[in-house]
């Protein structure tokens, strides 16, 4: 099983080059982790955006532009637009954030003509999280696209998170839905959908999978206060996935682990014709490098 990012990045060197296409790639984060990514034989790259920034990033970060294919779109909406119509030409096997902004990114996945959703197919974002008070990597979401998920959502994302876990090598996942409490409170929709999440499971509606909630985080991820707060199972303690209520509850998470104990992430949008990297702008060369070698894990 991959217990951190340098194996995910070794396992998936032994696989075959996937195809990349990074929309808008006109930033030094976004072609310093491509090139990385290249260097390390983990995909081979088209970037989409203005070739003149492009060639000046090269320039001043020593890098040789003709390890790239380089597609001319001198305008960010335009280059989204072209990076995913060069994945529908089936010529990529995964699509990359770049410099642009995230609604513009999720517009032109979510394109009703053009884009890369398949029909009733749901969207999330999950996030692979390297902390560095934990012994493993935590499989979360939906941190970044489904601000409020209902029942059917919450079911996809535990999907989701199960299938990142199992490329993953993790055969049999365990996986905590959370809430503000352990205890089964009527009141408080979040604990309502774990209970009935974590039910689907024991009837085999979900599969492949431990699945407890709800569940607080300490009693999640803290083997400690689960022994304290008597609650039981393989999951209490011990959680390798963890779906959360919200969007906010999963964005503080997440940028509380990256920014304050200096944790790393890989990040990705599933649900889409191919996985498609969603870092923030601000994350890091190596947040990228990790999404990347991610998405060519979970390509097809």
């Amino acid at each position: 099983m991959i217990t951190n990012f340098d194996q995910l990045l070794d396992q998936v060197r032994t696989q075959p080059k996937k195809r990349l296409i990074a929309a808008w790639a006109v930033d030094d984060h976004t072609i310093q982790a491509t090139r990385l990514a290249v260097e390390k034989g983990i995909v081979e790259a088209i970037l989409v955006g203005d070739e003149k920034k492009i060639a000046d990033v090269c320039a001043n970060e020593k890098i040789n532009p003709s390890i790239f294919k380089i597609v001319h779109v001198p305008e960010e909406v335009q280059a989204i637009s072209t990076a995913v119509e060069l994945i529908n030409a089936g010529e990529g096997d995964v699509l990359m954030k770049g410099l642009c902004s995230t609604d513009k990114y999720m517009r032109a996945i979510l394109n009703k003509e053009r884009g890369l959703l398949p029909p009733k197919a749901v969207l999330s974002h999950v996030t692979v999280v390297s902390a560095p008070t934990y012994p493993k990597l935590l499989i979360v979401g939906d941190v970044a696209v489904i601000p409020a998920p209902d029942l059917t959502q919450k079911v996809a994302i535990t999907n989701y998170v199960i299938n990142t876990a199992k490329a993953l090598g993790n055969e049999k996942p365990k996986v905590a839905l959370l809430a503000a409490t352990e205890q089964m409170l009527s009141g408080m929709p979040a604990c309502v959908d774990a209970a009935m999440i974590s039910k689907m499971a024991d009837r085999g509606q979900i599969s492949g999978a431990y699945v407890d909630g709800p569940l607080a985080l300490d009693v999640a991820i803290d083997k400690e206060s689960a022994q304290t707060k008597k609650v039981t199972g393989p999951v209490a303690g011990d959680a390798d996935c963890i779906v959360f209520p919200n969007i906010e509850s999963g964005n503080v998470f997440f940028k509380a682990v990256t920014k304050l104990a200096k944790g790393e992430l890989a990040a990705l949008v599933m649900g889409a014709k191919v996985p498609c990297v969603l870092t923030s702008r601000g994350d890091s060369t190596t947040s990228k490098l990790n999404s990347i070698a991610l998405a060519a894990l979970m390509a097809k």
